[in-house]
């Protein structure tokens, strides 16, 4: 893996899912699903979408670590794994009005 992609990953995975996740808020938020009526589905898919986001960010610190793309450069792994666990935190701290606030307001 290049240099660029190992230290880009990180941050573009956590933009990726908090722009599907908060995208899928506002399609189930959206004038055609309200007239549905129940919003217990959507609120359970907006759940399990967070819940891989952070598998997601879990499992590529883990990759980082683990060395499964060697670096031969160890300022570049230390680099990618902060920006690894900033990413987790930032997908934390992001997702928290998903799971404890009502989807719909």
């Amino acid at each position: 893996m290049s240099s660029l992609l190992r230290i880009a990953l990180p941050l573009t995975l956590w933009l990726a899912s908090f722009s599907a996740i908060y995208g899928l808020q506002g399609l189930l938020c959206s004038s055609r699903w309200a007239l549905a009526g129940d919003n217990l589905p959507g609120r359970g898919l907006l759940i399990a979408a967070a819940a891989l986001a952070i598998l997601l960010q879990v499992a590529l610190i883990l990759a980082l670590r683990a060395s499964v793309w060697p670096e031969s450069n160890a300022v570049i792994r230390h680099i990618s794994l902060g920006l690894g666990v900033v990413a987790l935190v930032s997908t934390l701290w992001t997702l928290i009005p998903v799971v404890a606030v009502s989807h719909c307001l």
